[in-house]
């Protein structure tokens, strides 16, 4: 997660560095589709209905952040949470506001044309993925 770079940072300040990084709807948005798993960009894209860009540089941050980490398989980059208690502070945060995220209450089926939504070859199955 979130690391100490000076020797004179306070616990205060890491935890204001993650509640910074939290403090975007669309990120919150990426670690709630995560919370079942790794996806890639362009499903996050599908599924968001936001550009592949702005869907990048959120990714960006979170992985600077070090909440999210990254693999690529082919043309297709896949994410993934590092460290599940995140679901702990995003939970927490739904019951003190009484809201719980709109992902969550209302998963869609969402397909997209990667091997990991279109049932094609995977990382454990390396087939010639060619277009």
């Amino acid at each position: 997660m979130i690391t100490a770079k000076p020797a004179e940072t306070t616990a205060d300040e890491l935890q204001a560095q993650l509640f910074k990084v939290l403090t975007h709807p669309a990120r919150l948005a990426i670690l709630q589709i995560l919370r079942d798993g790794e996806h890639c960009v362009c499903h996050l894209e599908a599924y968001l209905g936001y550009r592949q860009a702005y869907i990048s540089q959120q990714l960006a941050v979170l992985r600077d952040a070090g909440l999210i980490s990254d693999r690529r398989d082919g043309w297709n980059i896949f994410y993934r949470v590092v460290d599940a208690r995140i679901y702990d502070v995003l939970d927490a945060a739904s019951r003190m506001t009484g809201r719980t995220a709109a992902l969550e209450t209302d998963k869609k089926d969402v397909k997209c044309a990667c091997p990991h939504c279109s049932g094609q070859a995977g990382p454990e199955k390396s087939q010639d993925n060619r277009r």
